[in-house]
């Protein structure tokens, strides 16, 4: 292969389950970044390695694919990588990582990929697998047979590496004749097609031409020109898909026939006997529910530890800042704006390395490949993916993560709504809310030996659960985003995972999170805590003896500081904002400081807690003074206790169904790479929240 004087670009090509990311890993290590590719959501992975002559090399890890001819978004992303009629955007040279294990599917996109006339090396990985499952590969012959170099692999133990790099330097393409000659096979209408791509080679102008009303990202114009071409030849690009795949697995047949021999009796794989188990309608399904309860108590509790030390370690900072630095309005921005909003970023770094680790432990030993298979039917009537499982249930933990882990969902449709619906999910900064609410309204009284608290606490996980299916039922119907073809899934075979492997994979996804959203969130944060501490200079900038003054008869001597500092976030411009939205509040039986909750908790639902403690005058953020004092709230238009049954449960139903969480917002917004997709959830879980607690406040007042 040979690059220019810039860095040799090379792009890594290949099947689903073939250990793509196994060998971008071993090569680059943690010299890795991930962006967008231009104008779509899917993902681009590129790193950078050293060759033994010591020049660098870029990698692009292309998304897994069958075939060049896609069905669906990622697909396409290797279909218009490869086919780029621009040269100065082309790679200088191909891999293509073939799993030596499951050899037929693989040759296939390997035609392909030859037919295009990149400099390519190919990988056979998985060695290690091959004599255990009675598999005999003569691989002299298949570099023969296909004109370009094969290199036994296997890449999660980094078996081959150096021989790969060796042979990246030393690789001198020679000429070979086409596998597939659309040329002789299509017809006049493609020396046309040529002229409109702007293509040098004939097959990858016939791929973007069949490809035209579908994933080619080709110019308006020219995908306009091509079709009229199609129609006046009258191109059945069926009947033109279907005869390139007939002579491709007749020459990929006749090269296993030549070079490969399967001897059935020799193979020791336990895949088959553990499937039986694994996969089981009823068993499988237990089997699943008890790893993934694993997952979820692990998310859930082994996070804490940190968490809490992260949050301490920034109160510690924060005290610390105020103490040594000059007072003043700047110190006030980094200790109450800048640092807080720092430690909403860390603060997630916990959940999100642990869920990837699990998520990790189950792609690399084959696992998930299963769950995916178990949970389809059941997902795909609600217009999801049987990978979406891991996601909802993830988000009972953080919905941040869970976001995050929907990039293991190929279809973009069903990742999409995926991501939209996961926030329905009762996630762990909904608990203190929950717990507060229930205290106030629920009795703590006993059901057939069970708390009745407690069960409440259950079904408002249950609603979130089933809100998040039938969301993702409407959704379905709703968005005009193309689905994909056929669910199609391979079966890896079980493996051990590798600690290399989950750890960049656990670095890539935290820092994609703190370098993406981080950014967002911490400004968002800043904006907010700007809104609460600054207000109209009339009602606001007073002295706290001139507040004092003015709260006369509600001065209580013990709660004095508490209610400055109440009486200064009532005049706040949130505080006002509060008190401008308490018409639109009303009918759901709120008043303005609810307000002020709900729009200060848009930061993290959480914050709802520190809020209420602070409008009602409660020092600390203890949760029985808080349901104390809001027991003892009276309504003043009816002279009752204003927090009634309807009310409560009003709050609960607003809280199980909003987003309120602008962490969520901003992962929604770099997952989707767009601004309309947040925004639509925004609107759309907050329309269904007022709603749906409109109709239980009017139903139990």
């Amino acid at each position: 292969m040979r690059g220019s004087s810039r860095s040799m670009r090379i792009a890594l090509v290949g099947n689903p389950n073939t250990g793509k990311s196994s060998l971008f890993n071993s090569l680059t290590g943690l010299n890795q970044k991930v962006s967008n590719y231009p104008g779509i959501t899917v993902e681009k992975k590129t790193g950078f390695f050293k060759l033994p002559n010591g020049n660098v090399a870029e990698i692009t890890d292309l998304p897994g694919t069958y075939s060049l001819n896609p069905s669906s978004l990622d697909e396409a992303v290797v279909l218009n990588f490869l086919a780029n009629p621009k040269k100065n955007e082309k790679p200088d040279g191909v891999i293509v990582v073939i799993d030596a294990t499951n050899i037929k599917r693989n040759l296939y996109l390997l035609s392909q990929v030859l037919d295009l006339n990149f400099p390519t090396i190919v990988v056979l990985n998985m060695m290690d697998m091959v004599e255990r499952k009675g598999i005999e590969i003569d691989v002299e012959k298949l570099s023969s047979i296909y004109g370009v170099p094969f290199i036994p692999m296997t890449a999660r133990k980094g078996i081959g590496s150096q021989e790969l790099k060796n042979q990246i330097i030393e690789y001198k393409p020679e000429e070979r004749s086409h596998i597939y000659n659309v040329t002789s096979n299509s017809g006049e209408w493609l020396r046309e097609s040529l002229k409109i791509t702007q293509s040098n080679n004939a097959y990858a102008s016939w791929l973007l031409s069949i490809q035209e009303d579908g994933y080619s990202q080709i110019a308006d114009d020219k995908r306009e020109q091509i079709k009229l071409l199609l129609d006046r030849e009258s191109v059945n690009k069926n009947k033109e898909r279907s005869k390139e795949a007939i002579k491709r697995y007749q020459f990929v047949n006749q090269s296993i026939k030549e070079a490969v021999k399967v001897n059935p009796d020799k193979d020791r794989s336990f895949t088959a006997r553990i499937d039986r188990v694994l996969t089981h309608k009823v068993f499988g399904l237990l089997i699943l529910f008890a790893v993934l309860a694993i997952i979820f108590q692990a998310v859930f509790a082994w996070a804490e530890g940190p968490m809490n030390f992260i949050d301490e370690s920034f109160s510690h900072l924060s005290i610390w800042v105020k103490g040594n630095l000059t007072p003043g309005p700047l110190t006030n921005l980094i200790s109450d704006g800048l640092i807080p909003g720092v430690a909403g970023v860390v603060i997630f770094i916990p959940q999100i390395a642990i869920l990837f680790t699990f998520i990790g432990v189950l792609e690399e030993s084959g696992y998930m490949a299963r769950v995916v298979l178990l949970m389809d039917k059941i997902m795909s009537k609600f217009g999801l993916s049987g990978k979406s499982v891991v996601p909802l249930i993830s988000g009972t933990a953080c919905a941040i993560p869970a976001i995050m882990a929907t990039r293991n969902i190929e279809n973009w449709k069903e990742r999409l709504i995926t991501i939209l619906v996961t926030p329905f999910t009762t996630c762990s900064a909904r608990l203190p809310v929950y717990i507060i609410l229930i205290s106030l309204i629920i009795p703590d009284q006993r059901f057939l030996g069970f708390n009745i608290q407690g069960l409440a606490l259950m079904v408002m996980y249950l609603i979130g659960f089933l809100a998040a299916l039938i969301g993702g039922y409407v959704l379905s119907r709703m968005i005009g985003v193309k689905s994909s073809a056929p669910f199609i899934i391979e079966m890896p075979s079980y493996r051990l995972p590798l600690y290399k492997n989950l750890f960049y994979t656990v670095i890539e996804k935290s820092k994609s999170f703190v370098v993406g959203a981080g950014k967002i969130i911490i400004a968002l944060s800043v904006v907010l805590w700007i809104l609460a501490t600054n207000g109209p200079s009339k009602s606001y900038d007073l002295t706290d003896q001139q507040i004092e003054m003015r709260l006369g008869d509600k001065v209580d001597s013990d709660r004095l500081t508490s209610q400055i500092e109440s009486y200064r976030l009532e005049n706040s411009y949130i505080g006002i904002l509060g008190k401008a939205i308490e018409p639109a509040i009303k009918p759901l039986g709120y008043d303005w400081k609810i307000g002020i909750s709900l729009i200060t908790s848009f930061a993290a639902r959480e914050v709802f807690v520190g809020s209420i403690a602070t409008i009602y005058s409660v020092g600390a953020e203890d949760e029985t003074t808080i349901v104390r004092k809001m027991k003892n709230e009276i309504n003043p238009d009816t002279g009752k206790p204003f927090f009634t049954s309807a009310v409560g449960m009003s709050l609960l139903i607003f809280y199980a169904f909003a987003m309120q969480c602008v962490s969520t917002f901003a992962v929604v917004k770099k997952e989707t790479n767009s601004w309309t997709w947040p925004i639509f959830q925004l609107v759309f879980m907050s329309a269904f929240a007022y709603l749906m607690s409109f109709i239980t406040f009017t139903l139990l007042k």
